[in-house]
């Protein structure tokens, strides 16, 4: 189907943590491969792998050095064609990273740009002078501390840095850089791939005036941990051209046959609007997500409002929805509060595989698995390094994936990049699979059990006004309605639903008397009703 990928689910990997397969302790593209039968034992509809390109790695990927190759860390590009070709036998989509904002300073055109202000590649990254005090240009600053601007003595300028200032920003105001960014998907593309995740895509344009940000209204009365979340970054992302990159992409997209992309929307105050307007119309993104689910938030009207918003302001866009992935806590930590650990897990499955749009899980969310506690001598993660200990970086959600009961979880034979520790030893594939009710038996349920609901892959919703931590909803599709319904809480709660007659599997702590629904602890349950069935406390 042309459209594959709306209502998907897509399984993400962070290849170094997910199977090595030589022993060197990292994993690598044979691990994946051995390992992919399980993501299709699961019920997915894709995988996304993180970068496999060739990196210094100071960014674990993030820094490309080259856009049309494999790291020798991973494997070779036979390897990358057998994974692919494994995929698909498995009815799998292949999906990958592409980071094209930035590149490595390692990267042979930025080793030329900054040689002179006149060699070929000299306006491919953004460069401007400095202020007449020597200053950098403006106020922008970097996601990882400082100014976004590092000072180059061969040019006598300042170029431009989000991220590390090993990661030069590309200057997407040059119709040649966006031209080549183009060739380089199109390799992929040739190569077989299904898709991709744009990285950071509303990064790629900046104000050409270079104009400073000014602070952002979400200021509190302390600083934030980091400097970067106290400015709207009004001028240094997120610009209004964008969208002409994204029109390009989508025509170089459209060549290809059942291909889709999706890009994150990495922005705090317009998220909804720009996720809304990547999305907009068949001539853009397919799909787009923000970090709105990926935060510690956790009530019936939070998930609500980001739904209905999406929605009213792109009703003919498509959302894709995540609670965990690479970048972030994980979400049975990040909501401990809320419940028992295995109870939430099952509970946050539950709700996203009912949520209208298409889903991602992050690799170990399937186990309901917990975020690692690392010690400051254990990070690898420039954001930990800079920021600890009030933030710890993203290290603890990247820690192998555990497969077994055994030394280092069955990821590796040999030392493990980041530690598997007992906590997460203890939530592993092989004591949980065949299992009844266990978080892998109940994500492989839920997982079935929307493929077959024509209802929960396309189907519109309805939201019922609900008191927290209730959230309730209709999902309709044709002659079909499946009302969800979802406590939030720690305690029991009680509510009627007009027109139910039985419980559709899979449910938890839930009990149907009539029309009166008894939801314990964490409770979710899904009820075949009419379409114009209440749900009402």
């Amino acid at each position: 189907m042309a459209d594959w990928w709306r209502g998907s689910v897509t399984y993400q990997i962070y290849p170094r943590s997910f199977q090595d397969s030589d022993g060197d302790g990292i994993g690598d593209l044979k691990g994946i491969l051995a390992r992919l039968d399980h993501v299709a034992w699961l019920g997915a509809d894709a995988i996304w792998l993180s970068p496999i390109f060739p990196s210094p790695m100071r960014d674990m990927g993030y820094d490309v050095a080259d856009f049309t190759a494999i790291d020798p860390l991973f494997g070779t590009m036979t390897d990358f064609d057998a994974l692919v070709a494994r995929a698909h036998y498995l009815g799998l989509k292949v999906m990958i990273d592409q980071v094209l904002s930035h590149s490595s300073s390692d990267h042979p055109f930025f080793r030329e740009s900054r040689g002179s202000r006149d060699n070929p590649k000299a306006d491919w990254y953004v460069w401007a002078d400095p202020k007449p005090d020597g200053s950098p240009p403006n106020n922008w600053l970097s996601i990882f501390g400082g100014p976004a601007w590092e000072w180059e003595t061969r040019r006598r300028q300042y170029y431009l840095h989000n991220f590390l200032a090993t990661q030069p920003d590309f200057n997407f105001h040059n119709p040649a850089v966006q031209d080549w960014l183009l060739e380089q998907m199109r390799f992929w593309l040739d190569r077989g791939v299904d898709g991709f995740r744009l990285d950071t895509v509303n990064f790629y344009l900046h104000d050409a005036q270079l104009r400073s940000n000014p602070p952002s209204p979400l200021n509190g009365p302390l600083p934030a941990i980091n400097p970067y979340d106290m400015q709207d970054h009004a001028f240094s992302k997120s610009q209004g051209e964008t969208v002409g990159f994204l029109l390009r992409m989508r025509r170089l997209l459209d060549d290809y046959p059942d291909r889709a992309m999706v890009g994150e929307v990495a922005e705090g105050i317009r998220a909804m609007a720009l996720m809304a307007d990547y999305t907009s119309g068949k001539d853009r993104l397919h799909m787009a997500y923000t970090f709105e689910m990926l935060s510690p938030v956790f009530t019936a009207g939070h998930f609500r409002s980001r739904i209905e918003t999406f929605f009213a302001i792109a009703p003919h866009g498509w959302p894709c929805w995540a609670f965990s992935n690479h970048d972030v806590v994980r979400h049975v930590t990040r909501w401990a509060g809320h419940g028992a650990p295995d109870d939430l897990a099952r509970l946050a499955a539950a709700m996203l595989l009912s949520f209208e749009g298409s889903v991602c899980l992050y690799q170990g969310e399937e186990l309901g698995q917990t975020q690692t506690d690392l010690l400051y001598r254990e990070l690898t993660d420039p954001q930990g390094l800079r920021f600890w200990p009030e933030d710890r970086g993203r290290d603890g959600c990247r820690t192998p994936m555990v497969w077994d009961g055994g030394p280092q979880g069955g990821f590796t034979s040999g030392r493990p990049w980041l530690p598997v520790k007992p906590p997460q030893l203890a939530r592993n594939v092989a004591a949980q699979k065949g299992v009844p009710g266990s978080v892998l038996e109940t994500y492989r349920a839920l997982l079935g059990f929307r493929r077959a609901e024509p209802a929960l892959i396309r189907g519109r919703s309805r939201f019922f006004d609900l008191p927290e931590p209730v959230l309730g909803f209709l999902r309709t599709w044709q002659d079909r309605a499946l009302a969800c319904v979802f406590n939030l809480g720690p305690g029991s709660v009680e509510v009627g639903v007009s027109g139910a007659q039985d419980l559709a599997s899979p449910s938890q702590a839930a009990r149907l008397e009539g029309e009166r629904l008894t939801l314990g602890p964490n409770g979710f349950a899904y009820l075949a009703v009419p379409a114009d069935a209440a749900i009402r406390t």
